[in-house]
C-alpha cells in the first residue's frame, strides 16, 4: 500500500461545520476505543503534543483525553481518510477510554 502524507491544510473541516470525526483505535490491538470530534485547533494540539485532543460538542470547548481522569492516550500515528474528512488516532492508552470506566465506549448492544 502506498500512503500519501497529508498536512493539516488538506483536512476538510467544512463538511462537518468545522469538525471532523476522529476514530480512536488502540495501536496494538486495533480495538476501537471511542469516536470523538476535532476542529483545526484540537488537531493541531494533537499533532504538536502527541496526546489525544478533541472538541467537545456538548461543552463547546477543547479537551485532552485524560486531563481529568489521567487516562491519557499517546498518539502513535494519525491517519486521514481518502476524502480528507475523517481521522483515525492510533494510540497507546494508559487506561479506560470511556468516561464510565469501561475499556471502550462501544460496550452497549442495540436491540
Amino acid at each position: 500500500m502506498v500512503s500519501v502524507n497529508k498536512s493539516l491544510s488538506d483536512i476538510d473541516f467544512k463538511k462537518g461545520d468545522g469538525l471532523v470525526p476522529v476514530i480512536v483505535q488502540d495501536v496494538n490491538t486495533k480495538e476501537v476505543l471511542t469516536l470523538a470530534y476535532s476542529n483545526k485547533e484540537s488537531l493541531e494540539l494533537a499533532k504538536t503534543t502527541g496526546n489525544s485532543w478533541f472538541w467537545s460538542r456538548s461543552r463547546n470547548k477543547l479537551w485532552m483525553k485524560g486531563e481529568e481522569s489521567g487516562n491519557i492516550q499517546k498518539i502513535k500515528e494519525i491517519l486521514v481518510d481518502c476524502d480528507d474528512d475523517a481521522i483515525i488516532y492510533l494510540v497507546e492508552p494508559s487506561g479506560p477510554a470511556c468516561h464510565t470506566g469501561k475499556k471502550v465506549c462501544f460496550h452497549n448492544n442495540l436491540k
